[in-house]
């Protein structure tokens, strides 16, 4: 049985994403968003798919059904998927149901493409709800998400050019798959589901935001708003080892392959925590350059914490156009240094020579200088690094400062009283 219909004198949130449990990155800064929301005194309501691994809602009779091609079996079935993937009807039936119950004050969006589709924003459009979504990817101008064909930057698809992603079998190196994300991005342009329903984009890199005007995109509806961690949370007195690490998925496009080789150049021990499509081939690399590799597995929680607090600096050697990876931020907030490559967001969160280093993306030779730049260092000036890093977060990527930021974007497009909902907390 669905809740009844629901009236609040303060403000509420409708807040949207195609997963309700902590699935990536994208996850973690929808249940944060939510969080930092609630602990304000705003009702917060939740829209999303319905999963196993969902976490428990009063409103879980509101969300859609599952869409997971690897569980689906049969042409029917995955035809009627790839429906959804395009324009979800059920999607707007059960949001339109559950605005009724719940009318709110603005909706947030985040990652919806494929389970939810952008067909909700129509819904949310002819209901006069204000729509904000975060670009967690690039998919508002790729229809790929990456900007990634084959492990490197293609931008072909740049200028109206989207057939290039079927054409190119950008998706999972699959024709089929590809064509049905070439119709999916066709049809949204359209229709003009993101472009002409949206009414703002907020980008948590500054270079995202000038990537995506570099694609046609008007510069007043992007918003720089950067993402956040709790430093207050976590501990930074760690003792420190004698290691580098990397912590993340273990796909290509994150360059881990350069950091073994960058490792065995430069004679660093580096711990390479995570799992992925291309472990097998990096435990390979790893013994065929004599690179001095441990690899750690899954590792989360506490342990990841300890794994990165007690490394000499956490290394991000990224070969994309990574966003902006709460992972650098977290390990600020554990006082230590990162090495990043010059690619996408990562430059613009660390100051070279304050708290890490920046190297060439794709370079084993300039990251493995990175490594014994830092490595020669003291590890009193590491940790020092580390605080200064720490601090920069404290002010600038803090909750209390995302949660301004957000309050000020959402006053532009609601009648919101700033003044009677600061005191939760901002």
């Amino acid at each position: 049985m669905a809740p009844p219909i629901m009236r609040t004198d303060g403000p509420r949130l409708l807040a949207i994403n195609n997963y309700f449990y902590r699935r990536g990155g994208a996850e973690a800064v929808f249940f944060d968003h939510m969080s930092l929301f609630a602990e304000m005194g705003w009702d917060v309501v939740p829209f999303a798919m319905k999963h196993e691994k969902n976490e428990p809602s009063k409103w879980s009779d509101y969300f859609v059904s599952e869409i997971e091609y690897g569980n689906q079996q049969g042409f029917v079935t995955k035809a009627l998927d790839a429906a959804k993937v395009i324009y979800s009807f059920e999607a707007q039936r059960k949001l339109a149901q559950l605005i009724a119950a719940a009318p709110p004050m603005i909706a947030h969006a985040h990652n919806v493409y494929h389970h939810l589709s952008p067909a909700i924003f129509s819904t949310l459009k002819n209901a006069g709800v204000p729509v904000v979504m975060t670009a967690h990817d690039l998919k508002l101008a790729c229809p790929a998400y990456k900007m990634l064909r084959q492990g490197s930057i293609c931008e072909q698809c740049k200028g109206g050019h989207i057939y290039k992603v079927a054409l190119n079998r950008c998706v999972k190196d699959s024709a089929a798959v590809s064509g049905v994300v070439f119709i999916e991005t066709l049809v949204h342009r359209l229709l003009g589901l993101y472009r002409d329903k949206i009414d703002r984009i907020v980008v948590p890199s500054r270079f995202y935001r000038e990537k995506l005007i570099e694609w046609g995109w008007p510069p007043e509806k992007l918003v720089y708003i950067p993402n956040f961690v709790d430093a207050s949370q976590m501990k930074a007195d760690w003792i420190e080892q004698d290691y580098f690490v990397y912590a993340g998925r273990l796909a290509p496009e994150k360059g881990i392959a350069t950091l073994i080789r960058a490792a065995a150049l430069a004679g660093q021990k580096l711990v390479i925590a995570g799992t992925g499509p291309e472990e097998n081939a990096l435990r390979d690399l790893a013994r065929t350059v004599n690179a001095d590799v441990m690899f750690a597995g899954y590792v989360s929680g506490e342990n990841l914490h300890r794994l990165i607090g007690e490394s000499k600096a956490l290394v991000l050697p990224s070969e994309w156009y990574e966003n902006a990876p709460i992972s650098i931020l977290e390990a600020y907030a554990l006082g230590r240094p990162v090495i990043g490559s010059a690619i996408g967001g990562i430059p613009e969160m660390i100051k070279e020579g304050e708290t890490g280093r920046i190297a060439k993306a794709g370079s084993p030779d300039d990251l493995a200088q990175a490594l014994n730049e830092l490595a020669s260092l003291s590890a009193a000036d590491r940790t020092a690094m580390g605080r200064l890093g720490r601090a920069w977060i404290q002010e600038e990527f803090s909750p209390q400062a995302y949660k301004r930021r957000m309050l000020d974007l959402y006053a532009t497009l609601t009648p919101l009283d700033l003044a009677a909902v600061r005191p939760y907390g901002t």
